[in-house]
């Protein structure tokens, strides 16, 4: 079990430090696939093990001075408030049900992916101001979070893109931005779930959690290392394939779970 766990963390981390964003959405499907998590266990230390890895790609970030705080304030504030709303949506849900909708959001992250890098955004002009209201960039924020605390993902392939077209950021602000509200959205739906799961007598695997973040963290930093050397083009085509798969499975999978043995695939807050 510690040598998969292992091997799920250096991949998640890894995939982190190739992509700059991406890796995080592999933590529920290794979680429940590989180590043989239930789903809502699963999405519950997703969002501990995403929003400790994100914290550790910060630091670098802030070091630089790349993380533009009001704009995680007014994108991660209404973020926590939506990550606290999709989780209490999340704990009436059967876990095969978030499992169905977290494949969805695979199939949506390889759209993204297949579409346009991030890199193909429009940039801002020097000093250029984002044109559009506040109050839109924190409805996008509130948004993102709900999705956060739904199926427990980080959501940085929305995040960024956000941050650049609505924000006005750019590219490398909007990435450690990013990863602040990543932060900020992940821990308050965690903090949900857990008070859940704590009145319904289940237990988190704080190990598993520690060891995730542990060596996600340094996974990040050789996939930085070594992504320089590869065709990020062509190594995030591949990955959206793998995801669009993976989703594939994900739902065909969930779906005869869902439909055969409703009764084993009780919500948390009615166990509570």
């Amino acid at each position: 079990m510690i040598f998969l766990a292992l091997i799920g963390a250096a991949l998640i981390g890894t995939t982190l430090g190739l992509l700059g964003s991406g890796g995080s959405i592999l933590t529920v499907p290794i979680l429940v696939y590989l180590l043989g998590k239930d789903g809502k266990i699963a999405i519950t230390e997703s969002l501990a093990i995403v929003g400790g890895i994100a914290a550790f790609g910060v630091i670098p970030h802030a070091r630089k001075k790349f993380v533009q705080w009001k704009i995680a304030a007014f994108f991660g504030g209404p973020g926590m408030l939506g990550a606290s709303f999709g989780s209490v949506i999340g704990s009436y849900l059967p876990g095969a049900l978030q499992l169905i909708l977290f494949a969805a959001v695979m199939l949506t992250a390889s759209w993204f992916m297949l579409r346009r890098s991030h890199r193909d955004l429009p940039q801002p002009q020097a000093g250029s101001k984002s044109s559009q209201p506040l109050w839109i960039v924190m409805l996008e924020g509130f948004a993102v979070g709900t999705m956060t605390g739904l199926v427990g993902v980080g959501g940085g392939f929305l995040i960024v893109p956000s941050l650049v077209l609505l924000a006005g950021l750019s590219m490398h602000h909007a990435v450690a931005t990013s990863l602040v509200v990543i932060v900020a959205n992940s821990w308050a739906a965690f903090a949900r779930y857990q008070f859940d799961i704590s009145d319904a007598g289940i237990s988190i695997d704080w190990t598993t959690i520690a060891l995730f973040i542990t060596v996600g963290a340094v996974g990040t930093f050789v996939g930085k290392a070594v992504g320089g050397r590869i065709d990020q083009r062509a190594l995030k085509k591949i990955f959206a394939i793998f995801l669009i798969v993976m989703g594939l499975i994900m739902i065909a999978r969930e779906s005869v779970r869902l439909l055969t043995n409703p009764e084993k695939d009780q919500d948390i807050a009615s166990t509570s």
